[in-house]
């Protein structure tokens, strides 16, 4: 029976990666409009969790009970998975580079690897310590070689509170449900990380504005809501909805290293759809992070001592 589920969370995991990967080209003509990060962000987590929430209540009815058992799992995806890893990125993004914020965001994957290193006290296996150093070197290449550069210090101290908060949101996403769906479950944060990220625009801690009417969308016209539904209904609802169901199935670790293919499709995407330069680099990053992704999934899941480090984790 195992077999099934973890081909499910693969599949999940992908599905999850590619979603998310389209959220960069259809935010590009909100915010070359006019919208600040932070309104954009609130609106995508606002109106995907709006967009989830028929199926939160269809998911939690007559079991009300197990969203209140859930409720510090609810409470860490809303705050810390989706508020504050946005929050502390576009505060990066303010003193450091966007490729360089993306690299140390991305760098998730090896802080649980290390986490449950240092918790459990047994070294990783040779295969995990081989997908890491493929995949950090693939993300180097699909990102951009220039990311690894001199500079704010701030910021990317920042940038590595955003890594920390998302390995987190992959360590809550693995928690076991206490009968909550995975649906409910991003459903009801992204519904509490907008109110939270509402609460930091109007309080100027980011600046928040957004321009309404009709924008440019891949060199024709469209209403504003236009592409701000799609990265909701597709880039935040089904992502989250499909990422969190993968964790859960696959352990926090692994969805962790399949989730960096979000960076490879975000260019494919953008490549296809806004015309952007593809290099042989990129692709070659691609392989590699597919290559460390393969030598992680070979270790035997049996052994695989991820779920025991999340416990500890959210029990401090």
């Amino acid at each position: 029976m195992r077999f099934p589920s973890r081909y499910a969370g693969l599949v999940a995991a992908g599905v999850s990666a590619v979603s998310f990967g389209t959220s960069g080209v259809f935010v590009k003509p909100l915010l070359e409009a006019g919208w600040s990060p932070t309104a954009a962000v609130t609106a995508r987590a606002l109106t995907a969790g709006l967009v989830l929430l028929p199926f939160t209540l269809v998911s939690l009815r007559g079991r009300w009970d197990a969203l209140w058992r859930a409720r510090w799992r609810v409470l860490g995806m809303g705050v810390i998975g989706v508020a504050i890893t946005q929050v502390l990125y576009f505060a990066a993004i303010r003193r450091i580079p966007v490729s360089t914020a993306l690299l140390v965001e991305y760098l998730a994957p090896l802080i649980l690897v290390g986490f449950t290193w240092a918790v459990t006290r047994r070294a990783p296996r040779p295969t995990v310590l081989i997908g890491s150093v493929l995949a950090v070197g693939g993300l180097v290449l699909v990102i951009g070689p220039g990311a690894i550069r001199a500079v704010d210090p701030v910021g990317l101290l920042i940038a590595f509170g955003a890594a920390v908060g998302c390995a987190l949101y992959f360590v809550i996403a693995a928690r076991p449900s206490d009968g909550l769906a995975p649906v409910a479950l991003a459903g009801s944060g992204l519904l509490l990380a907008s109110v939270l990220l509402a609460l930091v625009g109007m309080t100027g801690l980011l600046p928040s504005t957004a321009v309404f009417g009709d924008l440019p969308v891949f060199g024709s016209s469209a209403p504003w809501w236009v592409p701000l539904l799609v990265v909701a209904v597709i880039g935040t609802a089904l992502a989250y909805a499909t990422g969190i169901t993968a964790s859960g199935l696959l352990g926090s670790r692994l969805a962790s290293f399949i989730g960096l293919l979000e960076v490879v499709f975000a260019s494919l995407f953008a490549w296809f759809l806004l015309g952007e330069q593809l290099t042989p680099l990129q692709l070659v990053g691609g392989a590699l992070i597919l290559g460390g992704i393969a030598a992680v999934r070979a270790e035997e899941p049996a052994a695989e001592p991820v779920e025991a480090a999340d416990v500890v984790a959210l029990e401090k």
